[in-house]
């Protein structure tokens, strides 16, 4: 293989995109935006006159083209738009971009009278001789070689295509979906280490990502390690030794606010992925070239955050927001990226649930953000969805004569069947929420005791640290367990699990000051859960605080007329961070463990006995499930801010976490421990850690 063949394997960017409006410029004159763009951006390195420089090699002659010679130019745009300046790929526009690629072709003597998609760079000559340039330090030689050796092995060179039966119940070795499997459990069956050993784990490998909000959980298929970094970057990585396979990186439009994803997706030969500016596409698994790329329809004013789930070839997304008439569910063929349905998380007038929004105009109704990645579940045919609240308090807060402000499809659970978007059932979980205590989060498929029967269920929580048990097939409300830290509700109907919030914890502008728990930010939030099936054990990090809802005259944080503000609990210790152990069988807490610093990451559960997960203080950390000791800890570079995975290559197990702080777990707790200072500079890295 040419070294630029290799090299290529780094670029991103699809042939089939260049061939847009953008792409079709002709040489008309590299001498312009391309010289001045170089003299810019390239020059310092790789020379004034393209002759190579003391700090990169030549873009002319014979060396140059030995490796990008009789090759595409749109091979050479692609590296270098994601690859260049060094450390800073894709920081300039596509326009740049292109008038660099245009300018190097014209100054190898290539064809500068057609359009850059059709460009091909020239071979390079028999009798070119290599030139020294200016300052005489143009690379490497071709006249005496080094020593042959081969390439190392491309784990993607045998890529299979990625199954639903994959999907849902993968290999042991593998991670191919958030939570490793589509039913939302967190729980790998690997054993290699254990309780016994695990204060034997060190760094096996760890790569520097992009800076900034990081907090998807990596997937790894059959070797190899699929990352979404900030910027809107996937990577793939040699999972065994984190060597990079290739590089991805949209070219973002102008003025997009980039948001943190919580997961990519497999299907077939494809990774599938979110972007900020609201489309999704797919990218080729073996090269991380765009297969197919479309717009959200209706996605304006929305924000992605959580990620796709890819079902039966059928792409789910969600999208939080608070734009008039509330947020969409929107659904895309996996294979051609035709879009499919929407559903809108707000009922309208005249549709199911449209009489529960207290006789509010349909676009005066907000909310149903979506910001977490659904489960699907293979025995009923279902994707499962959560949606939270309302800000918008105020309308809803008190009912009117005859009315219902129950507010659908806030705070409740949907099940889809993924091809049609038919909505099969909902079970609300918390009506007419004032608080902003969204129950958004992971939906957990299981087999699961409940009161002495044997049934197929959907678990879930909300911020105030309850989790309902529901029927799969059904939503059929079974059972409610408090995690104890919440003091609003007072009541729950132990036949539909409606619950019923204290009356005077109620807040508003018209009322006085209440103090309450949770805070809004909860109790448990961003961080999901993981689940032992065999054992029935759920276990849950979640934060110790409270908050004052405080009236203000005008505006307010809530548009009931009320400002948040954090707290401690009356009686607290100090050690804000809880992780528990539930049974959810028998519905009780059987454990507590409690640190100083708030955890920020979710939670891996090993067959071997063993939770992982990580806290705002920098600390990756390991415990017994069974007591819920601590039995490893390590210090890392970044906060941890997503969740922790374990894989094995080659009969060797792994576990690995990323960094990069950001998620909403991040925001307003560094003043409850004004000792333990979140870092100054937000690193980004993927850590990976096995047995010495």
């Amino acid at each position: 293989m040419k070294i630029g063949v290799g090299l290529l394997a780094t670029a991103g960017l699809s042939v089939v995109a260049l061939a847009s409006a953008s792409s079709a410029q002709q040489f008309a004159s590299p001498e312009d935006t391309g010289r001045t763009a170089y003299a810019a951006n390239c020059a310092a390195c790789h020379g004034a006159d393209l002759t190579g420089g003391q700090f990169a090699g030549a873009l002319t002659g014979p060396g140059f083209l030995s490796r990008w010679g009789d090759l595409p130019a749109t091979d050479l745009l692609d590296y270098i738009s994601t690859s260049m300046p060094p450390g800073g790929g894709g920081r300039l526009d596509r326009a740049t971009y292109e008038a660099l690629t245009a300018l190097i072709i014209a100054e190898n003597g290539g064809n500068t009278s057609v359009e850059l998609a059709a460009a091909i760079i020239p071979a390079p000559s028999a009798d070119d001789a290599e030139d020294g340039g200016e300052i005489g330090l143009p690379g490497i030689t071709s006249r005496y070689p080094f020593p042959h050796r081969e390439p190392p092995a491309n784990p993607l060179d045998n890529f299979t295509p990625v199954t639903q039966a994959e999907l849902v119940a993968p290999a042991d070795e593998n991670w191919v979906a958030w939570r490793r499997s589509q039913s939302g459990q967190g729980f790998s069956p690997l054993t290699q280490i254990t309780p016994e050993n695990v204060s034997d784990l060190n760094v096996a490998w760890a790569q520097a990502l992009p800076p900034g909000p990081t907090m998807a959980e990596p997937l790894v298929r059959d070797g190899v390690m699929f990352v979404h970094a900030y910027g809107e970057e996937i990577f793939a990585f040699e999972a065994a030794t984190g060597r990079q396979l290739w590089r991805y990186r949209r070219q973002m439009p102008e003025g997009t606010l980039m948001q943190g994803k919580k997961t990519i997706a497999l299907w077939d030969d494809m990774v599938i992925m979110a972007t900020s500016d609201l489309h999704m596409m797919a990218l080729d698994a073996r090269t991380g070239r765009p297969v197919w790329d479309v717009a959200i329809p209706d996605a304006e004013g929305t924000r992605s955050n959580g990620g796709p789930l890819v079902a039966d070839g059928v792409v789910m997304i969600g999208l939080a927001s608070q734009r008039d008439g509330g947020s969409i569910i929107a659904a895309f063929d996996a294979e051609t990226g035709e879009h499919l349905w929407n559903f809108n998380t707000v009922a309208r007038t005249g549709t199911l649930g449209g009489d529960t929004w207290n006789g509010l105009p349909d676009m005066e109704r907000h909310g149903g953000s979506v910001w977490t990645s659904g489960s699907y579940d293979p025995e009923t045919g279902l994707a499962l969805w959560g949606v939270a609240q309302t800000y918008d308090t105020g309308p809803v807060r008190d009912v009117i004569p005859g009315g219902n402000n129950d507010g659908l499809f806030t705070n409740s659970t949907l099940a889809f069947d993924p091809r049609s978007g038919d909505l099969v059932w909902y079970f609300q979980h918390m009506a007419n929420d004032q608080y902003d205590l969204d129950w958004v989060f992971e939906r957990v498929i299981a087999d699961v005791e409940v009161d002495g029967e044997e049934r197929h269920v959907v678990i879930t929580g909300g911020k105030d640290g309850l989790f309902d048990t529901i029927d799969a097939a059904t939503g059929e409300y079974l059972q409610t367990v408090d995690m104890g830290f919440q003091t609003y509700i007072t009541a729950i109907d132990p036949e539909t699990g409606r619950k019923t919030a204290d009356p005077a914890l109620l807040p508003g502008r018209d009322r006085g000051s209440v103090f309450m728990c949770p805070h809004a930010g909860g109790g448990r939030n961003w961080s999901p859960t993981a689940f032992v099936e065999s054992s029935a054990m759920l276990f849950v990090n979640a934060r110790d605080t409270c908050m004052e809802l405080r009236p203000r005259a005008e505006g307010g944080f809530l548009s009931s007329g009320v400002d948040i503000y954090y707290s401690a609990r009356p009686d607290s210790d100090g050690n804000f961070g809880i992780l528990q152990g539930i049974d959810i069988a028998n519905g009780e807490v059987t454990w507590d463990q409690r640190r100083r610093a708030p955890y920020n990451a979710g939670i891996l559960a090993t067959a071997s006995g063993l939770l992982f997960t990580g806290a705002m203080d920098r600390e990756f950390l390991a415990y017994d499930q069974e007591t819920g000791e601590q039995l490893w800890r390590t210090s890392l570079s970044g906060v941890p801010n997503a969740s922790p995975i374990t894989y094995s290559v080659d009969g060797r197990q792994y576990v690995a976490v990323v960094t990069g702080m950001g998620n909403p777990l991040a925001f307003g707790l560094p003043n409850f421990t004004p000792e333990l200072p979140v870092p100054e500079v937000n690193s980004s890295a993927v850590y990976v850690f096995a047995l010495d």
